[in-house]
């Protein structure tokens, strides 16, 4: 970093510290966005893991958490793995680890997917494993992955064989993923929730809330009546007409 000035060797620190990578792919990353971080962040994450992964290590950490008498790592093993790698098992991050894995069901993990998110992770012990988090972590603040884990998780969270999602468990996935977005309608949204609907979730539901957080602002004030929104969310929106929650400006 000799040669670098002192703004762009600030660049190659950040990056370093909030991806986890060396020096020398941060450089890279750096050099391929002309110096824009916001660029070089979407140019990282878009390569696969460039990292030799041994993958006896991979079978080994499998083997170390997976159930005694079949080829799963279920509750018990997830609870040991977020013991070994210092996260709350309810930590957002492990919903990304999830997403990487392409888990199908939550707390419960296959030796294809579990292997194969530690490769697409790029990481081949529970050290390494560890010091990616924060990079994990920081995935959510782009916004077409956050897209990507927030569609995720309504199929990771549904209980097998069932359609919808629970209402509890929706309003949970919900607190957890929009607490990132500091969105300041999800408290009445849960409220109305419990109040009004009392039913499960469905999938358009499940989507469109993305797009009503995403483009509405918290007045209301773009909310289009005639827009093609689900009934659920026109009836939230009245909700909040009528209880004065948000005074409308038109």
């Amino acid at each position: 970093m000799y040669k670098l000035g002192r703004g762009n060797r600030d660049k190659v620190q950040q990056f370093m510290a909030i991806t986890g990578a060396s020096e020398k792919v941060a450089l890279q990353a750096l050099k391929a966005s002309d110096w824009h971080l916001e660029g070089a962040f979407d140019f990282f994450y878009s390569q696969p893991q460039i990292s030799v992964v041994n993958t006896r290590h991979l079978e080994d950490i499998f083997n170390r958490y997976k159930e005694p008498d079949s080829d799963m790592i279920m509750v018990e093993g997830v609870s040991q793995l977020c013991n070994d790698l210092q996260v709350d098992p309810q930590d957002i991050v492990m919903l990304v680890i999830s997403w990487h894995m392409k888990a199908a069901t939550m707390c419960e993990f296959t030796r294809q997917e579990f292997i194969g998110g530690l490769q697409s992770i790029g990481v081949d012990s529970i050290e390494k494993f560890r010091g990616k988090l924060p990079s994990l972590r920081a995935e959510l603040k782009d916004d077409n992955k956050f897209r990507e884990i927030y569609n995720f998780a309504f199929t990771w969270a549904r209980e097998k064989g069932q359609k919808s999602l629970s209402l509890e468990t929706a309003i949970g996935m919900w607190q957890l993923l929009f607490a990132e977005r500091n969105w300041p309608l999800l408290d009445h949204w849960c409220q109305f929730l419990q109040v009004r609907h009392n039913k499960a979730i469905s999938r358009d539901t499940w989507a469109q809330l993305l797009e009503f957080v995403k483009t509405i602002d918290p007045q209301l004030s773009n909310y289009d009546d005639e827009g093609a929104w689900p009934y659920l969310i026109d009836e939230f929106v009245e909700y909040l007409t009528e209880n004065g929650l948000v005074q409308r400006k038109r």
